[in-house]
């Protein structure tokens, strides 16, 4: 593994997540089971700024809830700490965020949170930051192909996926008197520009493809690669439409569907209306994001599963690290090998997700981080019980 020689703050020792690796070309370097290292080194500080420095925070299109909820959070928090927040949705797509990063660097951001579409296609734009002084720092999705990134912040996003896939597996288990081995499952992955896409189904297919070579998993479609069940844009009518078009070709006939492979809320939510518009049973399904009205599914069992992962928490850790670099502190990471972006291995701080089914889900949310997840969970007749 190469040292790390260009990160651009001085990391302290601190105790570290145990991470499972994965291909190269997915954000992390190396293979197999990984610790990530506590210590690196660097070459040089980050610029300092002071209180009522602008903070730029671009943010990918509304696909999401927790995007949605970063909004509010970031502009709150970051107000909170003395800075002035700058925060813009690409609604427009890359182009749009494209021009908003450029807008952030001529109104003087000290420091810019970017949550890409495209982590691929902002090159340009973060290297006249960088030029600018400004530090950048990527929010959830990682920023490729460029030295211009200066650290990464996100959940464990390929345990999201070893997570997913592990449930499916539980999920069906839980039938298996009357209903397998061998399961019929169908897969979906999130959007293919999205960086993230890659981790969350390589995680879940590390679980699952060795049961799929085992014959106790079958995909009556076919269609097993992240390139045929991807989902562009993350929109729930492209994850519906395929869907659709899967359970007409392949289970018309009365052939049984098991379980559905979903990386995300949203798009679970499209395919048990694809499955429920065919007339078939509900299928273990599971998620991610503790959408609001996914929650409820949970409780009653009509979602097998899904992922917290606290925006809250999630943007107050980033709202600390800023408010560490404004004043010249040390950023504690603890990943400093994994996430290689094609240029550079970039510092990491890595959060824990967690899973959420109807064994948890009233005691899995936070009140005071996520305020909107817990009173949905608390609020459903199976909690009240």
């Amino acid at each position: 593994m190469k040292r790390i020689t260009t990160a651009a703050v001085a990391v302290a020792a601190v105790a570290v997540l145990a991470l499972a690796g994965c291909s190269s070309n997915n954000g992390r370097s190396g293979g197999g089971a990984t610790t990530p290292a506590a210590t690196g080194s660097a070459a040089a500080s980050l610029p300092t700024f002071p209180a009522g420095s602008t903070i730029g925070v671009s943010l990918p299109q509304k696909t999401s809830e927790n995007w949605v909820l970063a909004e509010g959070l970031f502009n709150d928090g970051l107000t909170k700490a003395g800075y002035k927040p700058m925060v813009n949705f690409a609604n427009g797509g890359v182009t749009d965020q494209q021009n908003q990063i450029q807008a952030m660097i001529t109104a003087g951001a000290k420091l810019i949170v970017v949550g890409a579409i495209d982590g691929s296609q902002l090159g340009s734009q973060l290297q006249a930051a960088k030029q600018a002084g400004i530090t950048i720092v990527a929010y959830d999705r990682l920023l490729t192909n460029t030295p211009d990134v200066d650290m990464y912040v996100a959940y464990d996003n390929y345990k999201v996926g070893e997570l997913q896939g592990q449930a499916l597996l539980d999920g069906l288990a839980k039938n298996k008197a009357t209903d397998g081995p061998p399961w019929n499952i169908e897969l979906i992955a999130g959007s293919p520009d999205d960086a993230n896409s890659k981790p969350f189904f390589e995680g879940a297919m590390s679980i699952l493809k060795p049961k799929m070579d085992a014959g106790q998993l079958k995909v009556p479609s076919g269609q097993t690669t992240q390139t045929q069940v991807a989902t562009q844009g993350w929109l729930a009518k492209n994850a519906q439409n395929r869907m659709d078009a899967i359970l007409t070709a392949n289970y018309a006939n009365g052939t049984k569907l098991s379980g559905i492979l979903s990386p995300n809320d949203t798009l679970a939510r499209a395919a048990l209306t694809s499955v429920k518009n065919a007339g078939l049973p509900n299928p273990v399904i599971t998620g991610q994001d503790s959408e609001v009205a996914s929650i409820p599914l949970i409780a009653d069992g009509t979602q097998y599963s899904t992922i917290n992962k606290d925006t809250g928490k999630f943007v107050a850790q980033v709202i600390d690290i800023i408010k560490m670099i404004g004043a010249g502190t040390p950023v504690q990471f603890n990943d400093t090998t994994s996430y290689n972006n094609g240029v550079k291995v970039v510092p990491s701080f890595l959060l824990t997700p967690v899973l959420v089914t109807q064994a948890n889900v009233c005691t899995a949310y936070d009140p005071t981080t996520s305020p909107s997840a817990s009173q949905a969970a608390l609020a459903s007749p199976f909690c009240k019980k």
